[in-house]
């Protein structure tokens, strides 16, 4: 079993404060004979005339020694899940969930937020004390 990242609860908590039901914990997906996963998946209801929306969501703390490095090793796995989730199930859609406080510390730099930007990157930013999603970015 995959080791859970550190706020992988607490993101989980605030999916379903927002009316989100995990489905997957975590999504597996099969990259040719092994598999690989994302943190979670889950879906909600938008309203009765409309299908559901599916996510998939990489949960990344950035608790190590340098963001820039937890920010190119994230950009790397959620390509890499972008890429295959698409022809694995084209209807989910990724986000990268990261705290409030490195999102606006870090997230927010013009350097890093023109490469997140450039490779259209969802992000999920999340409150950590409340456990609540602060903002969807698409």
């Amino acid at each position: 079993m995959p080791a859970k990242d550190l706020v992988h609860d607490l993101v989980r908590t605030a999916l379903e404060k927002d009316g989100w039901l995990i489905t997957h914990d975590p999504y597996f997906m099969p990259v040719g004979k092994e598999r690989s996963f994302i943190d979670l998946g889950a879906e909600k209801i938008l309203a009765a005339t409309k299908e559901n929306q599916k996510i998939a969501v990489e949960i990344k703390s950035f608790a190590g020694e340098s963001d820039l490095v937890a920010f190119r090793d994230a950009l790397g796995q959620y390509l890499f899940y972008r890429a295959i989730l698409k022809d694995f199930e084209q209807d989910r859609i990724l986000y990268l969930a990261v705290g409030n406080a490195i999102f606006s510390d870090f997230f927010l730099e013009v350097p890093i937020k023109k490469v997140w930007e450039l490779y259209q990157v969802n992000v999920l930013v999340f409150d950590e004390t409340k456990q609540t999603i602060i903002k969807w970015i698409q």
